[in-house]
């Protein structure tokens, strides 16, 4: 049953980002990575008991063993991949583990390998820690965004090349990479001795029913040299109780994550660990019933853009996104277009490309079905 994706809750007296940024404008925001989906109820209410419990001292994610658990759970039943406890290193977020990567397996000056384009906060990394930032660019290959394996290989050869930050799900092009793919990319990093940081954060939302998350970590050739993100937050919508965790299998590169996060990096929030191991454990009907919604919102928009002149998108595999071609429209601005319309997408130029916004729907119906008409209009 997916009537309960339907709902349309106000977020605009609980100082939500994605609404604040609008305050007192006519703009149907559709910008931020959250979803307009009310938390599933299990999830709700192993919240509710914690607080009742009336006590919220200090809880080392380490020891929350149903944590662990239900990582492992989930893990194994998602993506077929049997993961050890150790390997499980929590974080309040994946943005602060891939700049931790950074931290642990290059030093000031190296370079960091990200492909183009791609979500700010990745992008800005590399800068944050005195570090090079390389662009890998994006290609169209026969319907989906790809990155260009060859200047991918060009690049990771100069000796300079310490770390690749891979984004897999893509955001914001949504694309799902294949075994050969994934094994292309490890290959590389293999030969050229680069560490792979594979930010996940999305694994769990594959649309396109034809396509296979892999996990970075989860194949033999990177097992030692890469570190996987992943997180409950955007599948379950509790991005705000910042709670993700690392999977590193091997010892040496997860003691230097560890090292690198010393006395900066505070501990995972405590509802944000009982919340993943009440989305990991007792929400898989939701969450099947929340990807056939994003399914059928992610149709209605390609048929709906695609039909407006000097728009286009291809389908996105998976997320909640969807990135779109506005060089059509022969405008300087295309995020001021879309806000005069009244309607507020993420601007291209954060992600690397002003030609293109990006569009959330992960909303009720309805909200896609009024930005179209804004858009038409």
């Amino acid at each position: 049953m997916t009537e309960h994706f339907d709902q349309e809750i106000d977020r605009t007296r609980h100082y939500s980002f994605k609404w604040e940024k609008y305050r007192g404008q006519d703009v149907l925001p559709m910008w931020v990575a959250d979803t307009e989906f009310r938390c599933a109820e299990p999830i709700l209410q192993a919240l509710r008991e914690r607080v009742d419990h009336g006590l919220l001292g200090y809880t080392l994610p380490n020891q929350y063993e149903p944590g662990k658990e239900a990582v492992i759970r989930w893990l194994k039943k998602q993506h077929g991949w049997q993961v050890e406890p150790d390997w499980i290193v929590w974080n309040p977020g994946v943005c602060p583990a891939f700049n931790v990567a950074c931290q642990a397996y290059a030093e000031p000056g190296d370079k960091v390998l990200v492909q183009t384009p791609n979500y700010p906060p990745l992008l800005a990394a590399p800068g944050f820690n005195q570090m090079q930032r390389v662009e890998v660019n994006t290609v169209e290959q026969d319907g989906r965004w790809m990155i260009d394996l060859e200047q991918l290989e060009k690049e990771a050869a100069d000796p300079k090349a310490k770390l690749l930050i891979l984004c897999n799900p893509m955001n914001p092009v949504g694309t799902v990479l294949t075994e050969s793919e994934l094994k292309q990319v490890a290959s590389i990093c293999e030969r050229n001795n680069v560490v792979l940081c594979s930010d996940e954060v999305h694994c769990d939302l594959v649309l396109d029913e034809q396509a296979t998350h892999i996990p970075a970590g989860k194949l033999d050739a990177l097992s030692e040299r890469s570190v996987t993100l992943m997180a409950a937050s955007k599948t379950f919508n509790i991005a705000g109780l910042g709670t993700s965790f690392a999977i590193i299998p091997d010892a040496k590169l997860r003691a230097a994550f560890n090292r690198a996060a010393q006395g900066i990096v505070p501990w995972a929030n405590v509802m944000g660990l009982i919340a993943t191991e009440a989305a990991f454990t007792r929400c898989d009907h939701w969450y099947q019933d929340e990807l056939t919604y994003l399914r059928r919102n992610r149709d209605y928009l390609m048929k709906q853009i695609n039909q407006i002149d000097g728009l286009k998108l291809l389908a996105p595999q998976a997320t909640f996104l969807a990135w779109i071609d506005a060089s059509g429209l022969g405008v300087e601005n295309p995020q001021g277009w879309f806000e005069d319309k009244g309607v507020g997408p993420s601007p291209g130029a954060d992600f690397g490309d002003k030609d293109f916004v990006r569009i959330n729907f992960g909303c009720p119906l309805s909200h896609l079905e009024e930005a179209i008409r804004r858009i038409k209009s």
